[in-house]
């Protein structure tokens, strides 16, 4: 991914001003490496909203997931103008992101970019590598998450992040521990990040190293199974058709909080009623935007 001359494929959607955050999440929902949301040429009606893909998905799977997205956000089909496929060089995506991409303070974190300088010696930084991976900082559900770990999580105590994307919510827990003279204390398995996309693990296991917690987090290309130990902190920043399935597995293997996000405020009911089924009541609800986060006390 560091080939300047990458050619990423590309799935651009020119869409309504409203429907442009329901467009993003069914980008990212097909395995997005990326998105762009495209304000400045936007043409005369619409906002172009373009997804980085290494192989495009098939017509199918776009439709479905797109409908599913629209109708989530309470809206019909009418919401998309059109839809392209194309071809972007990496080093001109790489170079948007360095014009607009700014640090993002969450609590007492900070994620910024390796060029860009923070100089609040109070703030816990966090460097991420414009990878084209889903999980700057930007987007409302990594900020829950992140502000949730803020709270909750305990320098020196065990961490699993479940789909960790870029490493980043992994990155917070081995940073905080790191900031708070814990981390001689922390065993390599303290720290757990999952994945199935070999792709993010890479980039995440980078993005560990540039922030020099490489030492401090083990990250393994595999779904959440049963063979997991228990851990401190559970964070699992999915999507809801992701979390249901599994729900059981995430709320075993947390010893002491679960955090859930990636999930949209119409469907706070729904997994509300999931956490009941299984014993769980008035979790803490943090919204964001059209996101909440839920933290569950097990």
């Amino acid at each position: 991914m560091d080939d300047a001359n990458t050619i990423w494929l590309s799935l651009q959607l020119t869409v309504t001003d409203e429907a442009v955050e329901a467009i993003e999440f069914a980008l990212n929902s097909l395995g997005a490496l990326g998105t762009e949301i495209d304000y400045m040429r936007q043409p005369a009606s619409g906002v172009r909203v373009v997804g980085y893909f290494e192989t495009l998905p098939d017509d199918k799977a776009v439709q479905d997931e797109i409908h599913y997205a629209l109708r989530s956000y309470d809206m019909d089909e009418n919401a998309v103008i059109m839809i392209e496929r194309g071809e972007v060089q990496n080093k001109d995506w790489l170079a948007e992101w360095k014009k607009h991409w700014k640090p993002t303070a969450v609590g007492r974190f900070v994620v910024a970019p390796p060029w860009q300088n923070v100089e609040e010696p109070e703030r816990i930084v966090i460097r991420i590598e414009p990878n084209m991976a889903f999980g700057t900082g930007t987007h409302e559900t990594t900020q829950l998450c992140l502000q949730a770990i803020d709270e909750y999580y305990s320098p020196g105590d065990s961490f699993l992040d479940v789909g960790t994307g870029t490493g980043i919510l992994a990155m917070a827990a081995a940073l905080k521990s790191k900031a708070e003279d814990t981390s001689e204390d922390l065993e390599l398995d303290a720290i757990i990040a999952i994945d199935n996309d070999p792709g993010s693990i890479k980039i995440a296991r980078e993005n560990a190293h540039l922030n020099g917690v490489g030492n401090l987090i083990e990250f393994r290309e595999s779904e959440i199974t049963g063979d997991l130990p228990q851990f401190d902190l559970v964070c699992a920043n999915l999507t809801l058709d992701v979390i249901g399935p599994i729900l059981p597995e995430l709320l075993s293997t947390a010893k002491k909080y679960l955090i859930l996000s990636g999930i949209l405020i119409e469907q706070e009911n729904l997994i509300l009623e999931a956490l009941e089924r299984i014993g769980i009541r008035n979790p803490d609800v943090r919204r964001a935007g059209e996101w909440i986060a839920v933290i569950a006390r097990v």
